[in-house]
């Protein structure tokens, strides 16, 4: 028997290969699958089934691609409803690989068909269970995703949940291994904990939704300081219980080489964005006109996903050689209309003597020096509420950037507002202010280090904290 965790830093993603006797599964596998396929040709395998824990929101799943180039079957738990060629499963149905077993577990919650799957080894003992969005390191999966049409609330949705826990995870002998499908930084649950994989003894004594509790007091310690869950959820649920286009014809469009001329004309249609995935500090000093700047040395599918129109068409501005990869993890999250890449990027595009713009860096010094004598300054943080309320600048106004795909949130910043914008280390804030500039704001300096940096000077600042943060 031999397992692998994938894991997936940018979207806290982990896929899992399963071995035994020349048999092999994947679970919850992304959509790019040239690793899956590396890994069977190297140890020589056969995929036999794909076991998908829920219809994920967060990413667009590989289940299709790879069943198509393995012959593998799909497998869902109890309660799925889907047009795609999936096999739905019993709870309890038992599935053999080489000298193994796996044992679906039917754990609705999170979602109707969410699904846990009890690897048992060579003797019939519980080894590993694949717990996907229903158990998480210190954390359950929310249970406010319910998909569209299902006549559920939050609290229906979390008192399923508690009955799952209770009914089939809590019975599990403690030294049985705890695979979840996220890690630290998933939007999938409330806190995650920074290690991708436990055991059940070890969560039953440090997760709070595993302690001795009433259902009452579970669905209200689930479903309380649950933030709105990213625009792209609900689109990627749709695409993988409804099927995608194929990543092959997805990068086929998304990498053709475009001159600067073709670029300028179909940068002129209006359901076109320019996406620019450079590094920020190479994007604040100098872009294409109108360009959104998402890196991708951040969360870059995840925030893709939360800020960019999945109706319009992407062009592609990329650091030389990463054109491949922008393609691939934007389509992770359910990106398929591409127009295609700047062939020689930005550097083509300034050599030719094309129009440029650029944001203004500086360090959070020069903010300290220019607060006491400009009455028109305003400081824009754009980290989250919950960030904010743990300590910001008196001056400060929260706009997340989550929130800036509504224009009308930054209605209140006028022309003759001295505009500076931070975020906790630099990268959302450069995102925050590609997106200021797109919207005609222009009189704005971005803080080099963010909330760090101000931190560092707290003496020459004045930084408050809401009640709420201090109770």
């Amino acid at each position: 028997m031999f397992i692998q965790q994938l894991y997936t830093g940018c979207l806290s993603e982990a896929a899992y290969y399963i071995e035994s006797n020349g048999e092999a599964a994947i679970v919850d596998p992304m959509r790019d699958i040239d690793e899956y396929l590396q890994i069977i040709n190297t140890r020589k395998t056969t995929i036999k089934y794909i076991f998908e824990t829920h219809f994920h929101a967060d990413f667009v799943s590989g289940h299709l691609d790879l069943a198509a180039a393995t012959g593998a079957t799909i497998v869902y738990g109890p309660d799925t409803v889907t047009k795609l060629p999936v096999h739905v499963a019993k709870d309890g149905e038992t599935f053999s690989l080489g000298n193994i077993s796996i044992e679906v577990l039917h754990t609705p919650g999170h979602t109707l068909e969410s699904s846990c799957f009890l690897l048992k080894d060579e003797n019939q003992k519980a080894h590993a269970v694949f717990t996907g969005d229903t158990l998480f390191v210190g954390d359950v999966g929310r249970p406010d995703l319910a998909q569209k049409g299902a006549d559920l609330t939050i609290e229906d949705l979390a008192g399923m949940l508690f009955d799952s826990l209770q009914q089939k995870i809590m019975p599990l002998a403690d030294e049985v291994i705890m695979y979840p499908a996220h890690g630290a930084g998933s939007s999938c649950g409330k806190n995650l904990g920074p290690e991708t994989y436990s055991t059940i003894g070890e969560q039953k004594k440090t997760n709070y939704a595993l302690q001795p509790q009433t259902k009452e007091e579970f669905i209200k310690a689930v479903t309380e300081g649950l933030a709105t869950p990213p625009q792209y959820f609900p689109v990627n649920a749709k695409i993988n219980k409804e099927g995608y286009e194929s990543l092959d014809t997805v990068l086929q469009n998304g990498l053709q080489a475009l001159s600067i001329e073709a670029f300028k004309e179909k940068a002129k249609d209006d359901a076109v964005i320019i996406l620019d995935t450079r590094t920020a500090a190479e994007f604040t000093q100098g872009f294409i006109p109108n360009s959104i700047f998402i890196g991708l040395e951040g969360r870059f599918a995840e925030w893709a996903g939360s800020i960019l129109s999945f109706n319009k068409t992407l062009l592609l501005v990329t650091e030389p050689g990463k054109e491949k990869e922008t393609v691939v993890r934007l389509a992770r999250v359910g990106f398929e209309q591409f127009a295609g890449y700047l062939n020689g990027s930005f550097e083509a595009w300034k050599n030719a003597g094309e129009e440029v713009d650029m944001i203004i860096d500086v360090e959070a010094d020069e903010l300290a020096m220019d607060i006491p004598f400009d009455e028109n300054l305003i400081v824009v943080d754009v980290r989250k509420e919950t960030e904010f309320a743990d300590g910001h600048l008196k001056q400060a106004i929260n706009i997340p950037l989550g929130d800036m795909t509504d224009a009308t949130v930054l209605s209140d910043l006028e022309d003759n507002h001295n505009i500076y914008v931070h975020c906790a280390g630099g990268y959302r804030s450069v995102i925050a202010a590609s997106i200021m500039k797109k919207e005609g704001i222009h009189n704005l300096r971005n803080i080099v280090g963010g909330w760090g940096k101000i931190k560092e000077l707290n003496n020459r600042f004045t930084i408050e904290k809401t009640v709420e943060a201090l109770n």
